[in-house]
Order: C-alpha cells, then structure tokens, then sequence
C-alpha cells in the first residue's frame, strides 16, 4: 500500500494523506459495489482496509454526490458519488482517472489483467475511467 499511495501522491502531487484517503474511497467503492471480484485485490493488497478507514465517509460528495444519490447507490450513481468524493479531497476529473489508473495498474501487478477485467466490467461505467 505504501507503495500505492506513494506513486498516487508524486503522479498526482497530491500529500500522502490525502492520495491514502482517495485510494481507501476507491477501495470502498470497489469493495461495496464489486464485492466477489474485488475480494482478492483487497486481501492482496497489504493495507488495504486500512485506507478503506481512512477515507472520508460515504455521503457528501457536492453536486456530484448529490447526482449519484440521484441515479441510485449503484453503477453510474454510484460512480458519481465517489467522484464527488474525490472531488471533495481536491481532486479534479483528470486526477480521477489517474488515481483509477494506478489503482488498476497496481492490481493488474497483485492479482493479474484477467481478474482487474473482472471488476471493471462488474461496475457499468467504471471502464471510462481506467
């Protein structure tokens, strides 16, 4: 994990703490949303439920989070909910898919390239970001 939120950190410049607190929001989401196919990433990840605790609570989110809500807690909802999330950390649409992007990339390291399709493909929208 330290890792992980180091590369997040230096791609993004963003403080560890907060590159923490956007991979646990992530994590959450992929844990809540895609829970068979990302129970292996989660065990592989060393440290992982620690960054889930880290990150900020579910609800908020600003106008994205409000959008979410809107569309329902799962799929595209709930996408943008964790947008809104991330938002409310500092981070911006590109940053976003940054962060997805190395989260994938670590994944496809941990667990391979077949079992990351795998969650990707369990959350309708999650492929525009990765």
């Amino acid at each position: 994990m330290d890792e992980l939120i180091a590369s997040v950190a230096q791609s993004l410049g963003l403080e560890p703490a907060i590159a923490q607190q956007a991979i646990g929001a992530v994590l959450r989401f992929l844990q809540e949303n895609a829970p068979a196919e990302a129970g292996v990433l989660l065990e592989k990840l060393i440290g992982a439920q620690d960054a889930i605790a880290a990150a900020p609570d579910a609800g908020g989110g600003g106008l994205m989070g409000a959008l979410g809500g809107l569309m329902g807690g799962g799929g595209m909802g709930g996408l943008m909910g964790l947008a809104g999330q991330l938002q409310d950390l500092g981070l911006g649409m590109g940053d976003i898919q940054g962060l997805a992007q190395n989260i994938f990339t670590k994944g496809n390291e941990l667990i391979g390239e077949e079992q990351m399709k795998q969650i990707a493909s369990a959350i309708p929208g999650l492929d525009q970001y990765i």
